[in-house]
């Protein structure tokens, strides 16, 4: 199995940290933490695990915070146990060459999606723990409470390998009609409709989108699905997020405006500018989506929404945040988190992201067109990786074929 992952090797980790500086390129260097591999195929681990073949895999900036080692040890996640290795992808559609003896939803020859990381797919069901903890119960596994039980057992591989194991519960079956474009889509579609769910507008209510990479663009079809008449704005940054942005529906796009006096012109809310360049305004979005989560979006954010609105965390940075959270006291605005997908209140009842986004895309809500941007074999994912995060290469979603 080739195999791309990421080794935990603290020593060498501190090394790559204090050479970027000087050398941004290190991270997928030879002393990278990042191994590209040829590793031994393993055994099943378990009568309701599968091993899956892959076909396709997308490039999430999770997998970019990974390998250009943009974790900062103080962060929570940190402080709770996990793998050594990482193995890296998880927008990925294969087909299921090999299933155990209790396997009950899949067969070989299936084609499926894996529905969770590899930093965070164990779970009660696939380490048979039982009682199960209440997450794993209602069916959000991405929250389990017993995913870093230490001892427990771990697939091998990822998306960026040729194939990977998983116990059943880690997987998603595609559907015949679904293409494996779109089949890689679904995994960050399902993170949009999460993020939107958790605080979905009403009609007429403004709403505004920080960050127009994948998970942006996703938020603004999945808003136009769910909440059609809401009015959305979107900051955006680069020409084709601009032009997608406005492809998919967006009423305003913020490119080179200040963000305040955008929110003021936007809503009709009132600016206050103080020293210290301190800006605050009374009014503001009912609900903004933060797809980038830095201190400063998410600081700005929470100025940007009106009292009593909400701003939903959908991107995240790993490293400790400085900022004002006034706001939340003094606007009650709320500050909603977003790990990923699970259950969400849909229609009056609680349905999985991934039903929720399939049944979208089935309806043609949802559309892949013009998002996948370049495709390159497995053996060129230093270009791969430097094609995601430059930007002026045009790159939206950047896939490796198999």
């Amino acid at each position: 199995m080739r195999s791309i992952y990421f080794d935990k090797d603290i020593p060498k980790v501190l090394l790559v940290i204090a050479i970027k500086p000087f050398w941004k390129d290190v991270v997928i260097s030879g002393l990278s933490s990042t191994y590209f591999t040829d590793l031994a195929e393993p055994a099943l681990p378990g009568a309701q695990w599968l091993r899956v073949k892959n076909c396709a895999c997308g490039i999430c900036a999770t997998d970019l915070s990974i390998v250009n080692v943009d974790l900062h040890p103080a962060i929570a996640l940190a402080a709770v146990p996990g793998s050594d290795r990482f193995y890296l992808g998880h927008e990925v559609i294969g087909t299921v060459i090999e299933a155990g003896s209790d396997v009950t939803d899949f067969k070989v020859g299936d084609r499926v999606m894996m529905k969770h990381t590899r930093l965070t797919a164990r779970n009660c069901f696939s380490q048979g723990i039982e009682p199960v903890c209440s997450h794993c119960q209602s069916g959000n596994i991405t929250l389990c409470e017993n995913s870093s039980v230490s001892g427990v057992t771990v697939g091998v591989g990822g998306g960026w390998s040729d194939g990977y194991t998983a116990h059943e519960t880690e997987v998603y079956p595609v559907p015949e009609w679904m293409s494996n474009d779109q089949a890689v889509m679904v995994e960050p579609f399902a993170v949009a409709v999460h993020a939107v769910l958790r605080r979905l507008p009403d009609a007429g209510q403004k709403v505004l989108v920080v960050g127009s990479g994948i998970v942006g663009l996703n938020v603004i079809q999945v808003l136009r699905a769910l909440s059609p008449e809401c009015h959305i704005s979107v900051m955006a940054r680069h020409p084709q997020q601009v032009a997608m942005a406005q492809t998919f529906g967006a009423d305003e796009i913020i490119d080179s405006e200040d963000g305040y006096k955008a929110t003021a012109r936007i809503t009709d809310a009132k600016l206050y500018e103080w020293m210290f360049d301190n800006n605050m305004l009374l009014g503001g979005f009912d609900v903004v989506y933060d797809c980038v989560g830095s201190s400063q979006t998410l600081q700005d954010s929470l100025r940007w929404t009106k009292a009593g609105g909400a701003v939903v965390m959908a991107g995240i940075q790993f490293k400790p945040s400085k900022l004002d959270l006034s706001p939340i006291w003094y606007q009650e605005v709320d500050l909603v988190g977003v790990h990923a997908h699970g259950q969400d209140n849909w229609n009056g009842r609680l349905v999985e992201s991934f039903d929720i986004t399939v049944e979208l895309m089935r309806q043609g809500k949802l559309t892949i067109d013009g998002l996948i941007t370049h495709r390159f074999p497995l053996e060129q994912w230093r270009e791969a990786i430097q094609t995601a995060q430059d930007k002026s290469t045009g790159a939206i979603k950047v896939i490796f074929e198999y």
